[in-house]
């Protein structure tokens, strides 16, 4: 017997929640319907307020096996199970197993997948937007599609990025390594000379003792601090300062506005083709962006779009949005064909983000070399200067 929490309301319209045993979501489900209860939900009491994530790759296999089922003539309960059972994740299992309780009571496959918290919100949208059109394979299709090309795009980033990281990383490691250990060993060298050294050669001994006597100091604190940084920037006002200073910064700033702007396009693009409308396709793919500040954007040209003005005129409102994507969009709009131009501003995007990390990363790599070689040599001088000093010293005497 497994437990749910059951939402209910009685004959005179009270709404209650309760915490029941039975063997199935389904059995607890007709127990009190046959009571006269009208049931709103019923949840595994292990999975309610769940918000477990499934990890994408593994997500795009199942919605690819899923398709391929529901295009041979399976039912969709059926699949949903037969899927359930062969998933080696036991979260992501018991989450379909959820979903699969959900729609045998009758929930549609939209509002059982939101149930479980963990799923993209366009996700859910998109399934909600193809049961309404009764055409659910196609819109399927199309967010398998979506969800390829995203992380396709995403890997080329993050590949990228794996160089520049691990020469930053190099540099501080190769920094705290002279400082802590090598530096040290000279201090003692000298203590035991007695000679006069050079003020390069004390700072960079000051430096050293400091950092070995403070460094269990210190570390706490700044991991502390980096801690606290992380837990700001998970609330509302953190995000958004956060991404506002994201977006200020050289370069890097308008890389990052221009790759949510191609987010933000794609997943509005897939929703439109779907079926959706509008406004709920531009809330959810406000929703679907990291950005907070895109995001605020776009909510704010929502109350625009219900008044009757056009999207391009209600994002170019805002002034965040770039004006080659605004131009692209009033396109779109004029001539009737707004998906497929704001797959065309997505493509644009893309293209044109990966042209600019490339050209900016070629630039930084040497850039972090030069940081290292200099960093490298200023301490190797004064670190042998009062060497050299010295043998200086003996030949003048001799």
């Amino acid at each position: 017997m497994a437990e749910f929490v059951i939402k209910l309301a009685d004959e005179r319209g009270r709404v209650q929640q309760q915490v029941q045993s039975a063997a199935t979501a389904e059995e607890l489900h007709h127990r009190f319907t046959q009571a006269g209860y009208y049931v709103y939900s019923v949840k595994p009491r292990g999975l309610t307020g769940s918000r477990r994530k499934a990890k994408l790759e593994t997500f795009i296999i199942f919605n690819q096996q899923f398709l391929t089922l529901i295009r041979a003539g399976l039912p969709i309960l059926g699949s949903l199970e037969m899927l359930a059972k062969s998933q080696k994740n036991p979260a992501f299992s018991s989450q379909l197993q959820n979903v699969a309780a959900r729609v045998r009571t009758g929930e549609s496959i939209s509002a059982a997948f939101e149930a479980q918290g963990g799923f993209p919100v366009i996700y859910t949208t998109t399934l909600l937007a193809g049961e309404r059109s009764g055409n659910l394979e196609e819109v399927l299709g199309r967010f398998l599609s979506f969800q390829r090309i995203s992380l396709t795009f995403t890997k080329k980033l993050k590949a990228s990025l794996i160089y520049p990281a691990l020469l930053i990383t190099l540099v501080f490691g190769l920094f705290i390594f002279l400082i802590t250990f090598v530096v040290p060993r000279f201090a003692t060298l000298y203590d035991q000379l007695g000679t006069k050294l050079p003020g390069l050669t004390l700072a960079l001994l000051a430096l050293g003792n400091g950092a070995q006597h403070y460094f269990l100091y210190v570390a706490p604190v700044v991991l502390l601090i980096a801690f606290l940084v992380y837990r700001w920037s998970r609330t509302e006002a953190g995000a958004d300062r956060i991404d506002a200073i994201r977006i200020k910064m050289p370069v890097f700033g308008m890389i990052w506005l221009k790759y949510q702007v191609a987010l933000f396009s794609r997943t509005l693009s897939t929703l439109l083709a779907g079926g959706l409308p509008l406004v709920p396709s531009l809330e959810t793919a406000a929703r679907s962006i990291a950005s907070k500040r895109i995001a605020k954007a776009v909510f704010s040209s929502v109350s625009s779009v219900r008044e009757g003005k056009g999207l391009s005129a209600s994002l170019a409102g805002t002034k965040v949005f770039p004006a080659l994507s605004v131009e692209m969009i009033e396109v779109g709009e004029s001539t009737g064909a707004l998906p497929q131009m704001l797959n065309s501003v997505a493509e644009f995007f893309e293209e044109d983000v990966q042209t600019a990390l490339t050209a900016s990363l070629a630039l930084i790599e040497p850039a972090i070399l030069i940081v290292m070689g200099v960093v490298v040599v200023v301490i190797l001088i004064a670190l042998y200067l009062p060497i050299f000093s010295l043998g200086n010293a003996n030949n003048f005497q001799h």
